[in-house]
This record gives structure tokens, sequence and C-alpha cells, in this order.
């Protein structure tokens, strides 16, 4: 049995959520490089070529790479033979988060009740945190700030077993349709295919942290993956929704068993900036 302190994890927490808010990933980095040689239209290759000049300056100057710095969302793997000690996990995670973005100056997006009051909480907790028991003695802790503008595009639709391949590609390019230029595209796309009706959406979810230039090791959703980014960068969405065939820069596709009744399928949309830090303790 390893013990491990929750201040280590708080450290961590905060840690992530200032650098992931600051420095954008390798493999969105690269695919937005590689989008401007691809664009035809003069327009979307000056919008994508601004992208770049804000992830850099964000980067040298330490400040977010955008404004809404999102709702920390905490995915934190367990391992079974790890022991915490020194407190709550749920308080420790809520106090990185809250370090992370009063320390680090980031905007601070939490209301506390969700209808009736919308009273800012001022240090953006309390954070969305997931939990899974894993095998061994470590800890996986993964931060990702989802901003809104995004998340408010997302779907979620439960299908019967009739459906087909084609049905569920036909639904995850018509979410992205419908949002447009909503969340500030070229978007990442996410799905969740299997499980039940919430499973569903934190398979979707969990997809937008995983690396875009990484198939599905299951040769029938790669392709998927694959046919769904070629059918959106079709669509002429582009970059902000001024048009160009970079709609997307990535489709990730996680799945579940389900019930002999159901065909669950949920989409979960990130921006050009979709953030997300892990570490292992």
């Amino acid at each position: 049995m390893r013990e491990v302190d929750v201040s280590t994890i708080t450290r961590a927490v905060e840690m992530m959520c200032i650098e992931a808010n600051m420095v954008l990933t390798d493999d969105i980095v690269g695919r937005i490089k590689s989008s401007i040689d691809e664009e035809r239209s003069p327009l979307a290759r000056s919008i994508l070529e601004a992208y770049l000049e804000n992830m850099q300056a964000a980067k040298d100057m330490k400040i977010p790479v955008c404004q809404d710095t999102g709702m920390a969302v905490i995915f934190l793997e367990l391992g079974q033979e790890v022991h915490l000690v020194g407190g709550s996990l749920r308080e420790a995670v809520d106090r990185g988060v809250s370090n992370g973005y009063t320390n680090g100056y980031l905007r601070c997006s939490v209301v506390g009740d969700p209808l009736r009051e919308r009273v800012n909480t001022g240090d953006n907790t309390p954070a969305i945190l997931h939990t899974e028991i894993v095998p061994g003695d470590r800890v996986k802790i993964t931060v990702a700030p989802k901003g809104f503008g995004s998340e408010n595009m997302s779907a979620l639709r439960m299908m019967t077993p009739s459906a087909t391949r084609e049905d569920v590609v036909n639904f995850v390019v018509e979410a992205v349709e419908r949002a447009g230029s909503n969340p500030c595209p070229p978007v990442v796309v996410g799905v969740g295919i299997g499980g039940d009706f919430e499973l569903s959406a934190l398979l979707a979810k969990r997809a937008i942290t995983e690396p875009i230039d990484r198939p599905n090791p299951d040769p029938y959703y790669a392709d998927m993956e694959r046919e769904i980014l070629e059918r959106l960068n079709r669509t002429g969405i582009g970059p902000q929704g001024f048009g160009g065939v970079t709609t997307a820069l990535g489709v990730n596709i996680r799945t579940y068993a389900t019930h002999i009744a159901g065909l669950p399928v949920a989409v979960n949309i990130g921006c050009h900036v979709t953030r997300h830090r892990s570490m292992e303790l």
C-alpha cells in the first residue's frame, strides 16, 4: 500500500489548471499548422495564422490562450493500492482548482446555484470531478478546462439498435453543422457510443482529452473517425465560421458495452483551443 498525501494532488491540480489554460498540447498546435497549408481560402488561412500567433503570445506572456478559462473538469484515476491521507480528496481537488484560478489570474466562471441565484463562487469551484479506481499504486490526474461556447453545442441521442453506422455518422455531422461558428471552429469532436445515458456523455467528454493524432486502436472506429473528419471538413463552415476546409481538427471515438435495446450516442465539441494536461503521481 502506497500513501499519497492529498496536498500533492492539490499542488498538481493548481499547476495543471494554469498550464492547460496557457499552453496547448503539441497535437492541437501541429494540426493547426498543417491546416494552413491545406486551406484554399485566404481568409481561413489568415485566421489560422492568427490562432498560432495567439497561442505563441499566450505561452510567451504566460496569459490564458482564451478569455473563457472554462469550468475545470478533472479525471482522476486512483490506483487501488493507494491510500490517500491528509484530508478529503474532493476538498483537495477543489482547493487546487481554487488556487490555480486565483493565483493564475484565470477568469472564474462558476455560479453556485444553476437556476435561481447564479452567483459567481469567486474561485471557479466546485470542479467537475470524475474518479475511477484502477489497478496499481499510482494516481493519474487529467485537468481539462472546458469553455461553454463549445460545451453548449454538444448533443446526445438515445438511438435504437436499428440505427446504422451511417445514422451515427450523420448525427455527429449534424451536431457540428448545427453548432456552426458558435464553438469557435475548427473544433475537436469527442464521440461516445454505448453505455447508457450518462456514460455516453462521459465517454464523449473523455474522448476530447485524447491526442487527435492517435487513431482509435480498433480499425472499424478509426475508419469512422476518418470518415467523420472528412465529412466535417467538407461542410464549408471553416475557421470561425467564415468558410474553408478546416472545420474540425480531429475526431476521437470512445465506446462501451450497451443494453440490447439501446444505442446511446453523445457528441462533445471542443473549440480550437481544446485544453488538457495530465500528470501521474
